[in-house]
């Protein structure tokens, strides 16, 4: 499969126009822009999360840090 081209891009939109109608594709667009930048916050978050917790781990490692039971 390859990638769509212009003519199969252009049809989709006719048919989302059709469908869906002028009204509703701008608050379609914002509710698709609102979702993705949730998820590039949620991604950042969690990337965030791993790269410190690999921080601390490895702080925890060092001989110094260790504590003896």
């Amino acid at each position: 499969m390859g990638a769509l081209g212009g003519w199969e891009i252009i049809v989709i939109l006719i048919v989302v126009l059709v469908v869906f109608g002028p009204k509703r594709l701008p608050e379609m667009g914002r509710s698709l822009g609102k979702a993705i930048r949730e998820f590039k916050s949620a991604g950042k978050e969690i990337q965030q999360e791993v790269t410190e917790a690999i921080d601390g781990d490895s702080d925890s490692t060092k001989p110094a840090n260790k504590k003896l039971s």
